[in-house]
């Protein structure tokens, strides 16, 4: 095997006679595969050098082919192709290329870039007839090219569908036409650039026109690359002049159309009817109606008709959000100027949008947002709730008498008594602290969160939930009593309690929970040096309140690749904070923590972040456990009917995760109060690739105001009435239509509807979908 930096040569002889093409094809398609990426073939007119070169990936292959070559050198040759011949070559060159750059430092036989669709083609010399015929051009990839210093042969771009062609006219084979006879027969797409005289072409299928500027710019800024690759830059000055320039392009259908079209209906009458009578062919056998269907079927004959979907699906920022804001609509009222609708839209599925959407969330909407797959930024969802901040007390309903009892003062239980006081229910609020807010007010430094921003919406929570008894534990005998006195009892109480790893010397860590608490009340203590145990987010969050609190060389350790992410690693690595994984801590001492290697990490303070468990002590023997968290179902409840659990006390997770289980608890209940059956399940995820943002035209990469970021939404899976449907529609087909409530839908005539599909096709918000058309099924 050949390295990629070394010249690897093939011969086309062996042992004096001459190999067949098929074996020097099978030789170059194994160099390749072994890794040589240099090749020199020694050609004796073998056919289809260089082409099918896809072993190689993504990494470039550089063919030279000295002597003389066969027919269809390049043929498929693949993007990471560039074949150089040293002399002239033979007929269809290029053919059927689909990305290769091919350059011939000569003349070139027939056909050459025949059928081409990718890719380039340089001749330093003339080529012969039906030359890049049938090229075409997908406008996903760049059009092909052919760049040609002399001139061209009979039939040049006969049906030529695609693609640039630049012919020079230097040292033409005829002086006086150097695009040979009758160029463009049946061309219908791409252009040709030549210079030089001519003696006609196919004026029903081509004009000709003086090159543009931007032809020109585009001309004279690669023609220097093309006299570079044939070694002929000293033409530069010969060549670059715009004056001699022309172009011949297609024409349109429309030009191309010069009779007035007979419809069918005509057709019918005067020739198929006139010439074998009143009903045609069977004519003496039947006489139902004998009407023709059109080409173009529309009405009950379409195969496809298209539906409006507007909001039966989730867009995936509603759907990635654990509390199911419809982020999307929030955008949409925004787009409207209807910004405090937008801020208080959010209080009905959070009693913290200020707090959690603009601080403290891993923005798991920002992460599932669509406009990522065009590799655009996310809808930045923070600085809309951080606006949220200015979100009133909502008007509450009048008391159901339906009361519950909550454990708990954290986001997951006021997020619960939030959503059942506004269905109407009274919700208690029990907790041993003495303030609410759980592990927002207690542990979260206040480095990722302003302190008013959790005083404002604590407040404004206190407001609407006025029964709170602070500094309550509790036992069992008062779970019983609620039980008795409520008619649910839900328990948020978190995890309070810290693992210790099982080694010598744990009594000298620090549980992480306890030293945040510490660091909130001004407490905390820590040396110079400090390891912590365990380098998941809350260890990360340690970590920056040690060094707030003075510590200057932090550690984390890990037993495995840390699970920290987000702001709270960003601000662990901000201060400075070392990341060690994998190691294994095997005792603890006055020194610091002994790895199982017997590699000391010096440090006067060691905290542990290895996990926190529920308190489950006060529990009575209804309610199940599994391994230290509680046993609840779908819908939070545990195995005793009258008691629910959600948050950390069922798994650790995420603040918005206990948000979301609050609400779907409070949705539960009031079912049940009302004796209803359970609600409908959350509408599902738009499929992604229904929308299509190549019809979006972003406007903004980076966003300055809440404006600009709703008008960057592109709102799946809700219609922006952007008008894009109805535009491209080629029927006229769909049109905007008021409703009586203020709103609007999209309505497809069916009698112009021809089943295309371009309004799927187009949509940036995926609403349009293209099914099949019943009546049409069932035929």
């Amino acid at each position: 095997m050949k390295g990629q930096s070394e010249r690897l040569v093939i011969s086309g002889e062996e042992s004096g006679r001459r190999i067949e093409s098929r074996v020097l094809e099978e030789r170059i398609q194994e160099a390749v595969n072994q890794g040589s990426r240099e090749i020199e073939i020694r050609a004796l007119g073998h056919h289809g050098i260089g082409g099918r070169l896809w072993k190689a990936g993504d990494e470039s292959v550089r063919i030279t082919v000295t002597g003389p070559p066969g027919q269809r050198i390049g043929s498929m040759g693949f993007p990471n192709t560039l074949i150089e011949i040293m002399g002239n070559v033979s007929d269809d060159a290029g053919w059927l290329n689909a990305g290769a750059d091919i350059v011939v430092h000569g003349h070139a036989g027939n056909g050459t870039a025949n059928a081409m669709a990718q890719g380039r083609i340089s001749v330093a010399g003339n080529i012969g007839a039906r030359g890049m015929t049938m090229t075409k051009h997908n406008p996903r990839f760049d059009p092909p090219e052919l760049w040609v210093l002399g001139s061209v042969g009979d039939y040049f771009a006969e049906f030529m569908a695609g693609g640039v062609a630049v012919i020079c006219g230097h040292e033409p084979q005829d002086p006086e036409n150097i695009l040979g006879y009758r160029p463009c027969v049946g061309m219908v797409g791409g252009k040709v650039l030549f210079r030089g005289p001519h003696r006609g072409y196919s004026r029903a299928d081509a004009k000709q026109v003086p090159i543009s500027e931007a032809e020109w710019s585009w001309l004279s800024e690669n023609l220097k690359g093309f006299l570079k690759r044939i070694q002929r830059e000293d033409l530069g000055e010969t060549l670059l002049k715009q004056e001699d320039w022309q172009v011949l392009s297609a024409r349109t259908p429309q030009e191309k159309w010069t009779e007035p079209r007979r419809s069918m209906q005509e057709f019918r009458t005067q020739i198929w009817d006139g010439e074998l009578g009143n009903g045609g062919l069977i004519g003496d056998l039947v006489d139902f109606d004998r009407s023709q269907i059109p080409l173009i079927t529309r009405g009950d004959l379409r195969r496809f008709v298209p539906v409006w979907e507007n909001k039966r699906y989730a867009a995936p920022c509603e759907a990635s959000c654990p509390t199911g804001i419809p982020v999307q609509e929030r955008w949409r009222l925004v787009r409207e100027g209807r910004v405090d609708e937008a801020v208080d839209l959010a209080l009905a599925y959070t009693p913290f949008p200020a707090t959690v959407c603009g601080y403290l969330c891993p923005n798991l909407c920002m992460q599932g947002c669509t406009r990522q797959s065009q590799n655009l930024s996310p809808v930045d969802v923070t600085r809309l709730g951080q606006a949220s901040l200015q979100a009133g007390t909502p008007s509450l309903p009048e008391p159901s008498g339906r009361s519950v009892a909550i454990i708990g003062g954290g986001p997951g239980g006021i997020s619960v008594a939030w959503q059942l006081r506004q269905r109407g229910h009274e919700a208690v609020i029990f907790d041993r602290e003495d303030r609410l807010g759980g592990k927002i007010s207690q542990t979260i430094p206040r480095s990722r969160i302003p302190e008013e921003v959790i005083e404002a919406e604590l407040d404004r929570a206190s407001k609407a939930l006025p029964r709170v008894h602070l500094q309550q534990p509790l036992v069992k005998d008062d779970l019983e009593r609620l039980k008795a006195d409520y008619d649910a009892v839900v328990l948020a109480t978190g995890a309070q309690r810290s693992r210790l790893l099982p080694v010598p010397g744990k009594e000298r860590m620090q549980p992480a929970l306890q030293f945040l608490r510490n660091c909130q009340q001004g407490t905390a203590e820590v040396g110079e040096r400090v390891v912590i145990i365990g380098a998941g987010n809350v260890g990360c969050d340690a970590a920056v309140e040690a060094n707030r609190f003075g510590a200057r060389e932090i550690t984390l350790i890990d037993i495995q690749e840390p699970a920290s992410f987000g702001k709270e690693r960003q601000a662990a690595e901000a201060v400075g904070a070392h990341f060690r994984w994998p190691v294994f801590t095997k005792e603890v001492t006055d020194q610091g923590v002994y790895l199982t290697t017997g590699e000391l990490l010096e440090a006067e303070t060691v905290i542990a972040a290895v996990g926190d468990l529920p308190e489950t002590e006060f529990l009575p023997d209804t309610v199940q456990t599994d391994r230290g968290f509680v046993q609840v179902d779908e819908h939070y409840q545990t195995t005793d009917p009258a008691i629910f659990a959600i948050g950390d006390m069922v798994r650790l997770g995420l603040i918005t995760e206990a948000i979301g289980a609050g609400r779907e608890v409070a949705r539960y209940l009031d079912d049940r109060f009302a004796g209803r059956e359970s609600g409908q399940p959350p509408r599902p995820m738009i499929d992604r690739s229904r929308v299509k943002l190549e019809y979006f035209d972003p406007r903004y990469m980076a966003f300055g105001s809440l404006e600009e970021c709703a008008g960057e939404c592109v709102s799946c899976g809700s219609c922006r009435d952007c008008g894009v449907c109805e535009t491209i529609c080629p029927e006229a087909a769909i049109s905007r239509h008021e409703l009586p409530d203020g709103g609007f839908e999209m309505v497809v005539d069916p009698e112009r509807c021809i089943g295309c599909g371009f309004c799927a096709g187009a949509c940036p918000c995926g609403i349009w979908n293209l099914v099949e058309n019943v009546p049409y099924a069932g035929t």
